[in-house]
């Protein structure tokens, strides 16, 4: 085998009734000294009077680590949408008169 690290492939199973995800449009994150906790939520926001409504639709417990990693993966794609967007969203250069 070689020295250098050989490539490793992720194999992950994903369940049909999963394969649609969640929607969420609130998240809450919370931590203690071992871990933090991402809880996703639908927050039903056309409410006007009283308490508004939400149901929890995932919570996600994971170590500061993998935390850290997580939010650096975020920031990058984050940066990519947004220059991405913004590259989408130019105005069109109005047409140039001939020089002539």
């Amino acid at each position: 085998m070689d020295d250098e690290a050989q490539e490793r492939q992720l194999n992950i199973h994903l369940d049909p009734e999963q394969m649609a995800g969640v929607y969420a449009n609130f998240a809450n994150v919370t931590f203690s000294v071992y871990e933090f906790t991402l809880t996703f939520a639908r927050i039903d926001h056309e409410i006007e009077e009283g308490d508004v409504p939400g149901v929890v639709v995932s919570r996600v417990n994971m170590s500061s680590q993998f935390f850290q990693e997580l939010l650096a993966a975020m920031q990058d794609s984050f940066s990519k949408w947004s220059t991405q967007e913004g590259i989408r969203n130019l105005p069109e250069a109005p047409p140039r008169p001939d020089a002539g």
